[in-house]
């Protein structure tokens, strides 16, 4: 039995013994749609028409060090949609490179890229995860691509591989909470929205950190096939999660990281540091620790950036 079959027998199962939609609702999330926390999600932008008939293309852009979870997360999203009115895969899903040199992603796996920027086939979704930065020529096919697409999206530090094609100028975005201020500092035309899980500008979209970007695939799916359709995806993934539909829900995250005396944290990414070890810089009388070298030069070209970011 293949995994759709697999999903459409488990739907099937699971339909009948639901009398009504609304309870089977209630039975798969453990709380009513309808309810104040389902109705936290923002106003749905643009909704998403998908084709008649056929899978919807989703490029996964990848380089040398594409974290697997940034992509890996949506594309099981996207692979795991099963919309039984429609025949075939809802989705249909490639990597794409700027060559077919195999791609050593994060923690070692080695990727064969399907299509390059040269031949692969026109997507009307584009997923940018953190990886290395682009190449020019990466960059313009993003650039011709993504106008003809219904979402280019970027996942974590993904954000700043999509900022440098010039496409977030003057739009608001967010990336993982270790880097609102180095984005800020990077490219200042873009409003860093800290605390969110994901923002929608368009038919751009940026998530958060990591796991964000399962969200932000649901919430494409919400956008081309109805929320139902996103529920019963995160259903039969059993994942409990319910980001995609509360876009502030990462507001833990929205504050300024400080540090003390007894536990340094640097102060551009947030992160733990070793006093013993790590990069440093005299401000105004106090020690600040670093997690790079690089950190420490965006720090020292603006300090009061870092030390008193724009509340959001």
């Amino acid at each position: 039995m293949t995994r759709k079959e697999w999903f459409k027998t488990a739907t099937a199962l699971s339909l009948a013994v639901i009398l009504v939609p609304v309870l089977g609702s209630f039975a798969r999330t453990g709380a009513k749609p309808d309810s104040a926390e389902g109705n936290k999600s923002a106003a749905l932008p643009n909704p998403l028409t998908p084709p008649g008939h056929g899978s919807i293309p989703v490029a996964f852009l990848i380089s040398e060090g594409a974290v697997m979870i940034d992509f890996a997360g949506p594309w099981e999203v996207f692979q795991d949609v099963n919309i039984p009115a429609r025949q075939g895969a809802a989705f249909r899903l490639y990597t794409v490179a700027e060559t077919r040199k195999p791609v050593h992603a994060s923690g070692g796996m080695t990727l064969v890229p399907d299509y390059t920027i040269s031949d692969a086939p026109a997507p009307r979704v584009i997923v940018i995860p953190a990886q290395s930065p682009l190449s020019e020529a990466t960059k313009r096919w993003v650039r011709r691509a993504a106008p003809g697409a219904d979402v280019t999206m970027s996942v974590c530090t993904g954000a700043f591989m999509l900022a440098s094609t010039g496409l977030l100028s003057g739009k608001a975005a967010t990336t993982h909470h270790s880097s609102y201020a180095a984005l800020a500092e990077q490219f200042p035309d873009i409003e860093v929205e800290r605390g969110k899980r994901f923002v929608e500008v368009g038919n751009l979209a940026t998530a958060g950190g990591l796991t964000s970007g399962i969200d932000l695939a649901l919430r494409v799916v919400e956008r081309y096939f109805g929320r139902e359709a996103a529920r019963q995806t995160a259903f039969d993934m059993e994942y409990q999660g319910e980001g995609w539909i509360n876009a502030a829900s990462n507001g833990v995250y929205a504050r300024a990281y400080t540090q003390s005396d007894e536990h340094p944290l640097c102060p551009v990414c947030g992160m733990a540091v070793d006093p013993q070890s790590a990069p440093k810089s005299i401000y105004k009388g106090k020690t600040y620790y670093f997690g790079s070298s690089q950190h420490k030069e965006q720090f020292d070209r603006d300090p009061e950036q870092f030390l008193h970011p724009p509340e959001k």
